[in-house]
């Protein structure tokens, strides 16, 4: 196993998740990203373990890290409470459901990027999307979801949620002004 990447977007308003991960071995890539995101923290990153709950660690070990500078103790109570149990226990389901071998588990390590908008509210939500966000990613990495052909058939209808403009105002030659003024 060398490294499996997977992307999930669950729920809606400000309490809407998006996990990007990656899983692999300790000893790969995956291993050394996971190594630097624990070693190397920085104000309104704080990197954390995955636990389900303190002394609980799930296996794969997965570190979290977030995707928004975390700006006050509202937001870092997120990351640290729903999100950190939200994603632990989608870990844990998925080597209970075997979408994650158990036989890897102390083998693989995951890296796992959390989006929590600083303007959430609902604890609630924040977890039950962030635990479905994760369990998706996890089995779109492990199943190597979406396929190339599904990528190729899915890219022209592809409507990005937050593009700040309709594609259909982009035309076939977006950015492409040669030649428009020409008389």
């Amino acid at each position: 196993m060398s490294m499996f990447v997977g992307e999930a977007l669950v729920g809606g308003g400000d309490e809407i998740a998006h996990i990007d991960l990656l899983i692999g071995s300790k000893d790969g890539p995956v291993g050394a990203a996971f190594a630097n995101a624990l070693a190397r923290q920085s104000a309104g990153h704080s990197n954390l373990l995955a636990v389900l709950t303190p002394n609980l660690a799930v296996k794969p070990a997965t570190v979290m890290i977030s995707k928004v500078t975390i700006k006050g103790m509202g937001q870092a109570m997120q990351m640290f409470g729903p999100a950190q149990a939200a994603v632990a226990k989608a870990v844990a389901d998925s080597v209970g459901d075997g979408v994650l071998p158990a036989d890897q588990a102390e083998d693989l390590v995951i890296v796992c990027g959390v989006f929590i908008a600083p303007t959430a509210e609902d604890n609630a939500k924040i977890y039950e999307y962030n635990y479905q966000a994760t369990k998706d990613a996890i089995a779109n990495a492990m199943n190597g979801s979406p396929s190339v052909e599904e990528m190729l058939a899915g890219k022209d209808a592809a409507e990005h949620p937050f593009l700040g403009f309709s594609s259909d105002d982009a035309g076939d030659d977006a950015g492409d002004d040669a030649g428009d003024d020409a008389e």
